[in-house]
């Protein structure tokens, strides 16, 4: 991979693999789920080569770091404090923040609490989501949009792991990134991937069976568990943040979604995006692009789109 750096460091009590390349002003690159550093490999070399230094971890559960067993290991504040190790570790005040899916979620996180950390932000996929006192989000995902949600699927514990064991990693992986259906995402109880034995899933073209392998091989070895405890950290989440309610984020902030992606084709988003919420929320929010014919990961679909961008926005800071 063009001598990507690899290293493991010693972040807030776990140990973290982390992949690097290039000097300069540091960009930490956020994975998803169900994804790796790996999602990150063509913004790496990339932005490496204009004079950037980029880092991307394989997140707290995932890949090569460490996976606590606890569902509360998973919470914002966890995962926020591996980050403020991590950049601590590089030695470095502040970094440009590039993240995606669950990537940034936790993101919008580091900058809700950590703003002197961040230079300037680019989202993609999911727009900063507000706390809502009134209930707990998987209360109220539940209420929307009924039992089968997927994030309402992934809170048993054991459960969607059995499920994802009997169609095989490789499967699931391929059904979920080949995926073109507009949300909200559900998944059927009888089948909760649509996995038909008997009917090929097609990789699309920017994602080979090479990168499917590595993918696998790292799920296989690693499991699923600390992915999905994501998911169910989500109520514990709203509780931890409670002192947070209605701050706004601080933080100049670029997002870019595409217009098939399956969070802004989920009722509701587009409203939020569009509408002038998020940029109450995020009154430092400078540039929304909807990028015409992209699914879910963005920047593998259009890297060389996704690589301008960036460097369009970070250049300015």
């Amino acid at each position: 991979m063009e001598r990507i750096r690899h290293k493991m460091v010693n972040v807030n009590g776990i140990s973290m693999h982390v992949a690097e390349k290039g000097e300069g002003p540091v960009i930490l690159f956020l994975h998803g789920f169900p994804e790796l550093w790996y999602t990150w490999r063509h913004q790496i070399i990339a932005l490496s080569s204009l004079g950037y230094h980029a880092v991307a971890p394989d997140l707290r559960g995932y890949g090569d770091t460490e996976a606590p067993t606890a569902i509360s290991s998973y919470s914002c504040m966890q995962i926020v404090g591996d980050l403020v190790a991590l950049i601590d570790s590089l030695g470095v005040e502040q970094v440009f923040l590039v993240a995606h899916d669950w990537g940034a979620i936790i993101g919008w996180y580091l900058c809700l609490f950590r703003p002197d950390r961040v230079k300037a932000f680019v989202c993609l996929s999911v727009p900063f989501m507000p706390r809502k006192p009134q209930m707990k989000p998987v209360e109220s995902m539940r209420l929307f949009f009924g039992d089968d949600y997927y994030i309402c699927r992934f809170q048993e514990p054991g459960k969607i792991e059995a499920e994802i064991a009997r169609y095989g990693a490789s499967n699931v992986l391929k059904k979920i990134i080949s995926s073109r259906k507009p949300g909200p995402p559900c998944m059927p109880k009888d089948n909760a991937f649509g996995i038909k034995p008997d009917t090929p899933i097609t990789l699309p073209s920017w994602f080979s069976e090479e990168d499917l392998s590595y993918y696998a091989n790292k799920f296989n070895k690693k499991g699923f568990t600390g992915a999905l405890n994501y998911y169910r950290a989500f109520d514990l989440n709203w509780e931890q943040t409670a002192p947070w309610t209605n701050t706004q984020v601080k933080v100049p902030v670029k997002f870019i979604v595409g217009d098939l992606d399956s969070v802004y084709t989920t009722p509701g988003m587009k409203e939020y995006v569009n509408g002038g919420d998020f940029k109450r929320d995020a009154p430092m929010l400078e540039e929304v692009v909807i990028m015409k014919g992209v699914g879910h990961f963005i920047n593998q679909e259009r890297a060389d789109e996704i690589n301008s961008h960036i460097h369009d926005f970070i250049k300015n800071f």
